[in-house]
């Protein structure tokens, strides 16, 4: 048993390369699920944490698999009886601008009417959504995260985009 426990993630070193190279990338998708900076941080320790108790059983080819899954449990289980909507935030702040106070009245206006079009996305479709377009995820990276086929990620971006098209008056 002894091992077995060094072949895998057991081994502090494997386990801290697996951990630096996916906590990002967990911790994004898990924040385009909740829309929480908090909840993420804490569900992408608790998910490294379930994952560093199983160590053992998990297979290489399929700990980035198991840690989603891990993560993705996690989150409905802290989302149960609630619906979340994401709080889209514009991390760019700008300490000064050249344009018209017109032009920053309607581009705050856009920005309100664009977080409001991606809260009313259904969960699936915001999660692609956003992990196309804020990640630059291919099709394929996404369907393999998400653990569905890459026909519905196109089918959940298309569906986004028109939802998006419809809420946004004059673009």
């Amino acid at each position: 048993m002894i091992e077995d426990e060094k072949n895998g993630f057991c081994e502090e070193k494997k386990f801290n390369v697996f951990f630096r190279n996916h906590s990002t990338l967990l911790f994004n998708y898990l924040f385009y699920k909740c829309g929480n900076t908090d909840l993420a941080k804490d569900l992408v320790q608790d998910s490294f944490f379930k994952f560093w108790q199983n160590c053992s059983k998990i297979l290489p080819t399929k700990a980035k698999s198991y840690l989603f899954t891990i993560a993705t449990n996690l989150f409905l289980n802290a989302y149960a009886k609630s619906n979340v909507i994401l709080n889209y935030k514009n991390t760019i702040k700008k300490d000064f601008t050249n344009e018209s106070p017109e032009f920053i009245l309607e581009e705050k206006e856009f920005e309100s009417k664009l977080q409001k079009a991606i809260s009313n996305l259904t969960e699936p479709q915001r999660v692609a959504f956003l992990m196309h377009r804020i990640d630059g995820k291919k099709y394929k990276e996404i369907a393999e995260l998400l653990g569905i086929s890459v026909k519905a990620v196109e089918k959940r971006i298309h569906n986004a985009l028109i939802n998006l098209r419809k809420n946004i008056d004059e673009i």
